[in-house]
């Protein structure tokens, strides 16, 4: 049965925070660590790339044996909540040795980076996913989880937001102002640390902030290989497994390429700092931050449009306009700023839109998955967001790296006319066929808004 749903303002923000957590480090990942990694840690773009596919796609596969975990777990808190309250430090921890670079060789560096960023991509699968499930069990309204999950990407990138306004400030501040590479490595770690630190204590109020209500109709206690063999016949979840991956591509390949874009194609160092508020900025600093405020925009505008015109068409609606400007993004050259920034609050805006709505689709996926099977499986179907999350982001990054590589890019040198085309098309063609893939994968969703009625309805009975 479901206990009596009273979702307050409280809750929700409470909710919005575990995501204000995840996306600070994120983001750090998204955007940073590739550029980290070879230009502050020093390993080669093809070598980078190949770790991430080799770590991610592996993490990818640990997503579901942490929602397995979940859906089995029994506390006083419930489910999902324990995870949050225990995981917390050690995704802190991890976080910052992620940028820490070590006094080791060449081969010993590689060792380091592939342990400590194996590790923390295994601990933030323990706490994201459960985070994730959460969303499943705090209500059994469709329309209250719309709700929920548009405060948590409306927090999520308030989140990346502050992270990605704030980062490279914190990394002057930290290094001295200074650009010697061992006073860079001290300024990236010691940033990390402060991030590391306010992730934590947001963790810790979404766990003190939330409650779980949803229980199963039949509290019976189904198999792994009944629950995977469920998952496997949902049609539903595999349609939002190709359309996450193909969006998680078109947003990692854009992402992972936007601090090369400005260092290399626009020579950000030509404008110097720019000061606001007294706190110097770089371009890309500013880039990035107004990107994570178009992606609220698109997240508040997710809802009402969604509730007009559906899901499935709010999401192909998005991603067809990111697809046009991704395009045109491509013939801007390196003094059209405006045209640049312009561009970079459309493409965003599409982003912050489709995203809240994936996260309420695998919510209808349990509801699915219920009504047909009589079992919920709620933390196995929401690790499997995390995982095309993370197949996308493996496949985006990756290619970035290689393609990097087979463009010439050699890191804090001048580059080749080929490479800066291959360096412009990151932020515009190669995303587009991402967006394009996402389109093709949406279009075959089932789960209308009124078939989500339906499927309520009748579990709302049988639960009485």
């Amino acid at each position: 049965m479901s206990k009596t749903e009273h979702i307050t303002l409280k809750e929700k923000i409470g909710y919005g925070l575990g995501d204000a957590a995840s996306s600070m480090f994120w983001k750090l990942f998204s955007m940073y660590l590739m550029f980290f990694y070879t230009d502050i840690f020093g390993m080669e773009a093809k070598v980078v790339g190949t770790m991430f596919l080799v770590t991610r796609v592996w993490d990818s596969l640990f997503d579901p044996v942490i929602g397995v975990l979940a859906d089995r777990t029994q506390s006083k808190w419930g489910k999902f909540r324990p995870y949050l309250l225990y995981v917390a430090v050690p995704f802190g921890v991890i976080g910052v040795f992620t940028f820490y670079t070590p006094a080791l060789a060449e081969s010993g560096k590689l060792l380091y980076a592939y342990v400590t960023y194996s590790i923390m991509m295994m601990v933030y699968s323990a706490i994201n996913v459960p985070y994730a499930s959460l969303l499943g069990v705090m209500s059994a309204s469709p329309k209250t989880r719309g709700v929920l999950a548009t405060f948590r990407m409306t927090f999520a990138y308030l989140g990346s937001f502050v992270t990605l306004l704030l980062f490279n400030p914190m990394v002057n501040f930290f290094s001295g102002y200074n650009a010697h590479i061992e006073a860079q490595q001290q300024g990236w770690v010691m940033a990390a640390a402060v991030i590391a630190l306010c992730a934590v204590v947001l963790f810790l109020l979404c766990f003190a902030w939330t409650r779980e209500r949803v229980q199963p109709v039949a509290d019976t206690k189904s198999s792994l290989k009944q629950d995977i063999k469920d998952l496997l016949n949902n049609s539903p979840w595999w349609i939002l497994l190709g359309a996450g991956v193909s969006t998680l591509v078109f947003n990692s390949v854009r992402d992972g390429a936007a601090l090369y874009y400005f260092k290399y194609y626009v020579h950000e160092a030509h404008y110097g700092k720019i000061v606001l508020l007294n706190i110097p900025f770089v371009l890309s600093g500013l880039y990035l931050a107004l990107g994570q405020i178009a992606n609220i925009i698109g997240v508040v505008l997710a809802a009402p449009l969604s509730n007009k015109i559906g899901k499935k068409n709010t999401f192909m609606l998005a991603m067809l306009v990111a697809t046009g400007g991704s395009i045109v993004f491509y013939w801007l050259d390196e003094s059209q700023i405006w045209g640049i920034f312009g561009l970079q609050i459309v493409i965003s805006s599409c982003a912050g839109t489709v995203f809240p709505l994936l996260w309420s689709m695998y919510a209808d996926c349990a509801d699915y998955s219920e009504l047909n099977t009589g079992n919920r499986a709620t933390g196995l179907i929401f690790s499997s967001s995390s995982m095309s999350q993370k197949l996308g982001w493996a496949l985006g990054t990756a290619v970035t790296g290689w393609l990097l590589g087979y463009f010439g890019f050699q890191a804090n040198q001048l580059q080749s006319e080929e490479t800066l085309s291959g360096i412009k098309m990151f932020l515009s063609l190669f995303p587009a066929i991402g967006t394009v893939l996402s389109i093709v994968f949406i279009s075959l969703y089932p789960l209308t808004e009124k078939r989500m009625q339906e499927i309520a309805a009748q579990l709302a009975a049988r639960r009485m």
